[in-house]
Order: structure tokens, then C-alpha cells, then sequence
């Protein structure tokens, strides 16, 4: 029947590459992403709000042993988002790399992940936090004579690390998050919802830590 002949026309012409797609399907090469694409994917795997940045900044708190950590934000964490701790501090040879990926003081060999006590070991947060947003760490170690600090971005420490003053513990300030991924950051609710979920993160830690201040 013409309704079959038309059927059977349409499917042929389906089945039937265009030129258009020819092309296409060629053009569509396997490529290496360059690095930073790498970096700020991998990132968003980690620290999709601020309050997932958050939940990893305090659980590097509590494995320095700190006994009071201090958490401030602005803007739902996005225009800031400051964490005070009095943990044992971070040595200043290791400033360079602190927020390079898969750099951590909890690990040396594959092994010692049987003998892993802490909440992280990766080394990727603070990595993937200065992927998405401007860091600065000040610190200072009991041997220390005074503390300091450095700025980083994408990864990388920026100029070098300055003396400052402050005590033993570290001051992580991570700032303007998600500066550089205006589709995330536009994906994000409202400031005061964002807030609301960092709050949830400080009360669930307070209340497992009930011997650490808040």
C-alpha cells in the first residue's frame, strides 16, 4: 500500500547518513583535556557548595587535634568563608605545595592506608577548594617563631610565603567561591539556603565533638 511504501521511504532515509552527520561524526576526535579543565571538573566532584568546603576544612581541623575551631561566613560561604582552628599548625616548608592535588601529610606509601585513622588522606581538598575560589592559609607550628602566611589559586602558591603575626593553629580565609564557574555558582540557592546547610554542617560536627568548641 502507499502508506507501507511511505513507511519503508522514511525509514531508509532515516537509516541513511547525512553528509552533515558524516561530518560531525568525524570531527567529534578524542582530545587530552588540558590540566586546569581537569582540575576545576575534579574539583566540582569535591566541592560542589560551600558547605561541602566547609565539612572538609573542619575535618583537617579535628585531625591537627584541634580543641577550638572557629567557622565565619558571608554571602552563604560564597563570599567568604573562615575557619580558625588550634590545631598543631602546618610546617612552612610544606607552604609551597599545600594546595596541590593528592600532596597530604597522612600518608607515604599504598600500605599505610591499613593503618589510616584520620577523616581524609587524598590531599585533594584544599586543592579542589583553590580550583574554585582565592585561598589564603595563615599558620604557625609550636617551634615556629612567628606564623605565616601565603595566598593560592588554581593549585599554586602565589609569591611567596610572608611573616605574620598570629598563634599556633591555622586560618584558612577561602574567598569569592565558585568566581570562575558562573554556571555553578548560578546553580546555587539562595544565599540564606546556602547558609542554612553551613550551619547544619557546624552543628553536626559540634554535637560528635562535644569536647571541641564551635
Amino acid at each position: 500500500s502507499s502508506a507501507q511504501e511511505a513507511a519503508e521511504a522514511m525509514a531508509t532515509t532515516m537509516a541513511e547518513p547525512t553528509n552533515d552527520n558524516i561530518v560531525a561524526e568525524e570531527g567529534s576526535r578524542i582530545v587530552q583535556l588540558e590540566e586546569d579543565v581537569i582540575n576545576r571538573i575534579a574539583a566540582g566532584e569535591v566541592v560542589v557548595r560551600p558547605a561541602n568546603a566547609l565539612k572538609e576544612l573542619i575535618e583537617n581541623s579535628l585531625d591537627a587535634g584541634s580543641k577550638r575551631i572557629v567557622v565565619s561566613v558571608k554571602g552563604g560561604g560564597l563570599k567568604l568563608l573562615r575557619i580558625e582552628d588550634d590545631g598543631h599548625g602546618i610546617n612552612p616548608k610544606d607552604l609551597p605545595i599545600l594546595c596541590e592535588r593528592f600532596t597530604t601529610s597522612k600518608l607515604k606509601k599504598y600500605e599505610d592506608l591499613n593503618g589510616i585513622g584520620t577523616f581524609g588522606f587524598r590531599g585533594e581538598a584544599l586543592a579542589s577548594i583553590s580550583h574554585v575560589a582565592r585561598v589564603k592559609v595563615s599558620t604557625m607550628t609550636a617551634s615556629d617563631t612567628c606564623a605565616r602566611t601565603a595566598e593560592y589559586a588554581e593549585g599554586k602558591l602565589r609569591g611567596q610565603a610572608r611573616p605574620c603575626a598570629g598563634a599556633v593553629g591555622t586560618t584558612i580565609v577561602v574567598e569569592d567561591m565558585f568566581y570562575n564557574n558562573p554556571t555553578r555558582r548560578a546553580a546555587l540557592s539562595k544565599e540564606s539556603i546556602e547558609h542554612t546547610k553551613i550551619l547544619d554542617v557546624v552543628q553536626k560536627y559540634s554535637i560528635h565533638y562535644p569536647t571541641i568548641a564551635f
